[in-house]
């Protein structure tokens, strides 16, 4: 069983920037990609960012140039930058990995970008 920890959400003014983190512990025995979706209410989630074992990333159109993920293989953590952040970018942010053989959601992180 894998358990992943998010933080770093929180009520940001637009323009602003804000980091999350998502920590996975417990039994690991491979993780391949890992992931930041979101979803805003009233929405289907959707995915934010990717990043593959080796380190190729993906992003939806909506973020890229604003958002940066990238991941520390050693600590079995995923982080997201998030700059320039915009309203609509209001959404909870939910951490994704996947081993092998199974995948694991966290529990998300609530992103408010409001003046």
């Amino acid at each position: 069983q894998v358990q992943l920890v998010e933080s770093g959400g929180g009520l940001v003014q637009p323009g602003g920037s804000l980091r999350l983190s998502c920590a996975a512990s417990g039994y690991i025995f491979r993780i391949n990609a890992m992931g930041w979706y979101r979803q805003a209410p009233g929405k289907q989630r959707e995915l934010a960012a990717v990043i593959t074992s080796v380190g190729s990333t993906n992003y939806a159109d909506s973020v890229k140039g604003r958002f940066t993920i990238s991941r520390d293989n050693a600590k079995n953590t995923l982080y997201l930058q998030m700059n320039s952040l915009k309203p609509e970018d209001t959404a909870v942010y939910y951490c994704r990995v996947n081993t092998v053989g199974n995948i694991y959601w966290g529990q998300g992180t609530q992103v408010t970008v409001s003046s």
